[in-house]
């Protein structure tokens, strides 16, 4: 395994990320502990998760699961950079929330973090992200709730998710303002297929110093050989992450997504690589990146993403992949011309 520094920060992190999403909803206790073992065995030290997941009646479900193996023991929380997530209503009635019980006031703070740090078994959180922006309340706020947990000793890091440029350089103006160390990283949607993220958010993250951590890297399978497996009968089986497999087809049935599907993978079958190894190698290359975040349901798909953390693309594949997937070119032109 390799590793890097997150963003500005002295914490070493691998460049594979696990992603916990599919544990308890897609992936039973014991399965997620073997994959967990696995990942820690091949040297993934960085973990993440959120207090939303496992979803529906069973919220929180996931943090209980890693909470669970931690519990077993061998060094397994001390090797684990572990990351995890709030803002989302952790009501289980039909959605509804009673006031205060979500997003980002410093009382709901206060409470998803205990709350994280019990089904956590754990007592502290290496990485705490805000899963989303909070339009309601404001940065000083925020902030100030952050630094008395990592006073307490309860969190060491923050970071943000689905967060736009202008939401980083805020968020981290306001913090230099008040003498707080701010965001140090960014969980954000991409990957090959799409990279909206290079216009604003990834630069953002660059000037301000912080490690960006793209998911969906396959973007809901389509870049996992979306194809092939349809061909085989898998029907886009390969999604890792939320609704991955519908995801993927909805898209398939837009005549232009195919036929660049297409190519991408043809390309791939003549250089002799796998679709999603290639898709997560092509995000090791990029500035600002620490690494990706894959959620496997199986030790197959563990292993696979493993594999591309030794492929090497030649210049040449990178830029026939660009060719496929043209970005939109470097900021403010972008914009402009």
């Amino acid at each position: 395994m390799k590793y890097t520094q997150l963003g500005r920060t002295g914490l070493k992190v691998s460049r594979l990320v696990l992603g916990t999403m599919n544990f308890g909803p897609q992936t039973d206790e014991a399965d997620s502990h073997t994959i967990m073992d696995a990942a820690q065995q091949a040297g993934i030290n960085f973990f993440d998760t959120a207090n939303v997941y496992g979803w529906g009646a069973n919220k929180g479900r996931t943090e209980e699961i890693v909470g669970s193996w931690f519990a077993k023991g061998g060094g397994r929380r001390d090797k684990t950079v572990l990351a995890t997530k709030l803002y989302a209503n952790m009501a289980t009635d039909d959605g509804k929330v009673w006031p205060n019980h979500d997003k980002l006031s410093a009382l709901n703070i206060r409470r998803s973090v205990d709350a994280s740090l019990k089904r956590l078994g754990t007592d502290h959180i290496d990485l705490y992200q805000f899963h989303h922006v909070d339009r309601d309340t404001p940065w000083d706020e925020i902030w100030q709730a952050m630094d008395v947990l990592v006073q307490q000793g309860k969190i060491l890091y923050v970071g943000s998710s689905n967060h736009a440029g202008w939401h980083i350089a805020r968020a981290n103006e306001t913090a230099a303002r008040r003498g707080s160390y701010g965001l140090v990283s960014e969980q954000c949607l991409y990957n090959l297929a799409e990279r909206r993220a290079e216009m604003e958010v990834i630069p953002a993250a660059e000037g301000y110093g912080l490690g960006v951590i793209p998911w969906s890297p396959l973007h809901g399978g389509l870049l996992g050989g979306a194809l092939r497996k349809e061909r085989e009968g898998g029907a886009a089986r390969s999604g890792a992450g939320r609704s991955g497999a519908g995801r993927s087809a909805d898209a398939l049935a837009n005549s232009t997504i195919r036929a660049q599907i297409q190519s991408y993978e043809d390309l791939l079958d003549k250089h002799g690589l796998e679709p999603g190894e290639v898709a997560l190698a092509w995000l090791l290359t990029r500035p600002g990146v620490t690494g990706p975040i894959v959620g496997p349901r199986t030790a197959d798909q563990l292993a696979s993403a493993l594999r591309a953390v030794e492929l090497t693309l030649p210049d040449e594949l990178l830029t026939a992949l660009d060719e496929i997937f043209p970005g939109p070119g470097p900021t403010p032109e972008a914009f402009a011309w």
